[in-house]
């Protein structure tokens, strides 16, 4: 059996076109194999908690030296990290804020990539002392974008502060580079035909992303 981490973190909870994306991807794998784990992680309904003294101070400490305050403020990064190892495939619905991640996108990430838990740190290694702990995930990435023009060799490439990062943190969420797909609406404030047509071709993208990988999955 595979685990499915899907998680949202568009802000808008009815018109979404990125939840709309990530939940047709799920439907579409469970379709084919209805047997398998569903984890839900909405990042608007439950936002991660920001980065804070107590928590950094918490993280680095050893285990053992942890006080009740200490683990309590690391209580949501436990749980998030637990689902994060648990998961087989990622399914992540990410809108394209202001040209990057929004903010709720970046705090998981903040308690998710942690040392000890995802990525381990020893100076021996001289200057690459950061490897990563996880492995052996997928992360499909569906995302919404106002604009157009922002995949590889697009007008607005270099405006794209979205998919570099996630590619950069994907090994510290057990995805080598190799394992990300990534489907995107555009267009989507001009609301033309142009947007009507990359939505109808996400779509279909979507359908047979879902389609693929599910086949490819081990079976249960």
């Amino acid at each position: 059996m595979s685990t499915l981490l899907h998680i949202d973190a568009s802000g808008r909870a009815t018109r979404s076109l990125s939840r709309a994306l990530s939940r047709r991807f799920v439907e579409g794998w469970l379709a084919a194999r209805p047997g398998d784990r569903v984890i839900r992680r909405d990042l608007a309904k439950d936002p991660p908690p920001l980065m804070s003294e107590a928590w950094i101070a918490a993280a680095f400490a050893k285990p053992q030296a942890r006080d009740a305050a200490a683990r309590e403020a690391l209580r949501y990064s436990d749980a998030a990290i637990d689902e994060l190892a648990a998961a087989d495939v990622i399914v992540l619905g990410a809108p394209m804020y202001n040209y990057g991640m929004p903010a709720a996108l970046k705090a998981w990430v903040d308690q998710v990539v942690r040392v000890g838990r995802t990525f381990s740190f020893d100076l021996a290694r001289g200057d690459q002392p950061i490897e990563p702990i996880l492995a052996g995930k997928r992360l499909v990435v569906l995302s919404a974008r106002g604009e157009f023009g922002f995949g590889a060799g697009g007008e607005r490439a270099a405006r794209n502060h979205l998919d570099p990062h996630l590619a950069t943190v994907a090994p510290y969420l057990g995805v080598a580079p190799g394992a990300i797909r990534t489907v995107a609406v555009e267009y989507q404030e001009f609301g033309d035909g142009r947007f009507a047509r990359s939505r109808e071709e996400a779509e279909r993208a979507v359908d047979a992303l879902a389609a693929e990988l599910a086949g490819t999955a081990v079976a249960a």
